[in-house]
C-alpha cells in the first residue's frame, strides 16, 4: 500500500506532466488538414500574381545587393513567395502525394531559372559592378546556414498549420533567405565570376532541402494522413518514386552539410590556434590564408613581420597543431620582407588599419562622451511624419553639455521640434520616450518652443 507522501509524489508528477504536455501539444490550435494542404498547394503554383511577385522581389533583392542595403534586402526577402514550392514538396513527400512533389519540384524549378535569369540582366545592365559584404556573404555557405534552414522550417510549417495566421512566415522568409542567393548567383552569371554562382546555389540548394526536410518531419509529427490509391501497384510505384526523388536530393545534402561542418570546425580551430601560438611582442601575423582542402590536407598559410622566429620556435609551434585538432594540417610561414617571396602590400596596410581601428575603438569606449559624439544618429523623418503629421520641423544632434551645479561635463541626445499648434504635456512624454528608445540613447532633451 502506497504511503501519503508516495501519493501526494506521484499526483504532483502527473500534474507537470499534463501541464508540460499540453503548453508544447502542436496539435492545439491546429488548422483543418484539408485547409493546410490547399494553402500549401495555392502558394506552390507560380502563375499570376505570385510569378509576378516572385520577379519583383528578385529585381528588389538584386537592387538590394548592388547597393549593399541590408533594409533593402529583408524587403525583398518578406514579399518573396519562394517558401511555397519547398513547403509543397515537403508535404507531398509526408503525405505520399507524387503529384505534389511533381508539381513542387516543377514550380522550384521555374522559380529558380527566373530568378536566375532576371537577377542576371539586372547585374548585367547596372552601371555598379563591385561585389559588396551583402553579396559576398551568400556566396560561402556555413554550418549556422544549415541550422537556420532547418529550423526556420520547422517554424515556417507549425505557423502554417495553426489556424490564427501569425507573422511567423516573413520572419522565416527573412532567416532562411532564400532570394539573396539566387540574385547572387545571377551575379556570378553576368560577372563571370563562377566561384560566386556555385557558392550561392550551394547555399540555395543546402536552404531549399533542409526546410523541406523540416516540413516533412513535422507534417508527419501532426500525422497528416497519407494519399492512397486504389490499385497496390501504383502505390507502391508512387512511393518508389518519391524514395527516389527524397535520396536524389537528401543524400547530396548530407554530403554537402558534412563538408560545412568539418570547414566551420577546421577554420574556428584554425584561427584559435593563430590567435594563441602567435602572441609575440616584436612579431606580428599580418596576413593569414585558411584553405579547406578534404582531398589533398588543409593548409594554414601565414606572412608574419618584425623579428624573425627561431626554427625550434617554429617547430614548437608545428608540434602544437595537434593540440588544436590539426595534426594533418600543414602550417606554411612566412617571415620578413625579402624580395624572394610574394609580398602582398596591400595585405600589410589592411592589418596595420585594422590594428590602428581597433586602438581607437577601445580608446572611444573608454571615453563614453566621444563615443556618444562620434555616434550618427538614425534618420527618422519618415516616421516622425508618420506619427506626428502637425510637426513642422526638428533636428538631432549628441552634445556635450557644462555642469554648473558640479565639475565635469556631460553627454546627451538634444532634440528640438517644432509644431504647428500646441503640444499637451502628456504627448510630450509620449514623444520624449519614443525618440529614447529609437535613437537608442540613454539621455535626451527634448524642446518644443
Amino acid at each position: 500500500m502506497k504511503k501519503p507522501q508516495q501519493k501526494k509524489t506521484g499526483r504532483l508528477f502527473r500534474i507537470i506532466k499534463l501541464s508540460v504536455a499540453r503548453r508544447f501539444n502542436l496539435h492545439l490550435d491546429k488548422a483543418d488538414e484539408d485547409d493546410v494542404v490547399l494553402s500549401i498547394k495555392k502558394n506552390s503554383d507560380f502563375v499570376g500574381a505570385n510569378l509576378w511577385t516572385l520577379i519583383f522581389a528578385i529585381l528588389i533583392a538584386s537592387i538590394g545587393l548592388n547597393v549593399n542595403s541590408t533594409a533593402v534586402i529583408i524587403g525583398a526577402m518578406l514579399i518573396s513567395p519562394l517558401m511555397g514550392p519547398i513547403m509543397g514538396i515537403g508535404l507531398g513527400v509526408g503525405t505520399n502525394d507524387f503529384e505534389l512533389v511533381k508539381k513542387g519540384l516543377r514550380n522550384l524549378l521555374i522559380a529558380t531559372l527566373i530568378s536566375v535569369v532576371v537577377s542576371t540582366i539586372y547585374f548585367w545592365l547596372t552601371p555598379l559592378h563591385d561585389a559588396e559584404s551583402e553579396l559576398l556573404a551568400r556566396t560561402t555557405p556555413s554550418i549556422w546556414d544549415v541550422f537556420i534552414a532547418f529550423f526556420g522550417g520547422l517554424a515556417g510549417i507549425v505557423a502554417g498549420t495553426r489556424k490564427e495566421k501569425s507573422n511567423v512566415i516573413p520572419g522565416v522568409a527573412i532567416a532562411t533567405a532564400l532570394m539573396p542567393p539566387l540574385c547572387t548567383a545571377g551575379f556570378g552569371l553576368a560577372s563571370g565570376n563562377f566561384y560566386y554562382f556555385l557558392g550561392a546555389i550551394y547555399l540555395y540548394f543546402i536552404n531549399s532541402v533542409f526546410i523541406c526536410i523540416s516540413t516533412y518531419l513535422i507534417v508527419r509529427f501532426l500525422r497528416f494522413g497519407k494519399k492512397h490509391f486504389e490499385d497496390q501497384e501504383t502505390e507502391k510505384k508512387v512511393s518508389r518514386y518519391i524514395m527516389i526523388i527524397v535520396t536524389v536530393a537528401v543524400l547530396p545534402s548530407i554530403y554537402l552539410a558534412y563538408g560545412i561542418v568539418d570547414k566551420s570546425i577546421f577554420e574556428n580551430n584554425a584561427q584559435r590556434f593563430i590567435a594563441e601560438q602567435f602572441q609575440f611582442k616584436n612579431t606580428q601575423v599580418v596576413n593569414r590564408s585558411l584553405k579547406y582542402n578534404r582531398s589533398k590536407g588543409n593548409e594554414i598559410d601565414l606572412l608574419l613581420i618584425g623579428y624573425e622566429l627561431s626554427n625550434s620556435k617554429m617547430d614548437s609551434i608545428r608540434n602544437s597543431l595537434e593540440d588544436y585538432k590539426l595534426g594533418t594540417t600543414k602550417l606554411n610561414i612566412r617571415q620578413g620582407l625579402n624580395a624572394k617571396q610574394e609580398i602582398d602590400f596591400s595585405q600589410i596596410k589592411a592589418s596595420i588599419l585594422e590594428d590602428v581601428f581597433k586602438k581607437d575603438s577601445s580608446a572611444k569606449v573608454s571615453n563614453p562622451q566621444v563615443s556618444l559624439l562620434e555616434r550618427e544618429l538614425p534618420d527618422i523623418r519618415s516616421e516622425l511624419m508618420v506619427l506626428y503629421p502637425e510637426m513642422l520641423d526638428y533636428t538631432a544632434a549628441n552634445v556635450v553639455v557644462d555642469r554648473l551645479d558640479r565639475p565635469g561635463k556631460d553627454t546627451l541626445t538634444m532634440v528640438v521640434a517644432g509644431f504647428s499648434k500646441p503640444v499637451k504635456r502628456a504627448d510630450r512624454v509620449k514623444l520624449n520616450q519614443w525618440l529614447k528608445t529609437r535613437l537608442q540613447v540613454d539621455s535626451l532633451r527634448l524642446l518644443i518652443p
